[in-house]
């Protein structure tokens, strides 16, 4: 599966509607950005069942700022609608797996179940 662009015009329903989404945000003068990106298209072809997408924080600052990037390339995975991973920094491709191994294993109704139950309790 190719990468998603994401804009302001698409990013909340791509995000809602997404199981899995892993977010790339980037720019084009960024050397790290730059050497990322195969990575994360690599990645995106042996993970159909993921949504992978790429948001250009240049063109979209109003969605970066929100979201307070402020170091890129940063990545985000969001699934079920709950942020379970955020960090600034590119990843080789054996990182990046492992995350997505890592991700694969949440269940998430129990996360949030979790979520819930302590915000009850508190």
């Amino acid at each position: 599966m190719a990468t998603v662009e994401l804009t302001s015009t698409n990013f909340s329903e791509t995000v809602e509607t997404s199981d899995v989404i892993l977010i790339d945000f980037w720019a084009e003068w960024c050397g790290p950005c730059k050497r990322f990106g195969p990575v994360f298209e690599s990645a995106s072809e042996k993970h159909p069942g993921i949504t992978f997408a790429k948001l250009d924080t240049e063109a979209n600052q109003d969605i970066a700022g929100a979201l307070e990037i402020t170091s890129i390339p940063t990545l985000m995975v969001v699934k079920g609608g709950m942020l379970l991973y955020r960090e600034a920094g590119a990843l080789n491709a054996a990182q990046l797996e492992g995350l997505i191994s890592e991700v694969e294993k949440v269940d998430i109704e129990k996360l949030k179940a979790e979520a819930a139950a302590g915000a009850e309790s508190n």
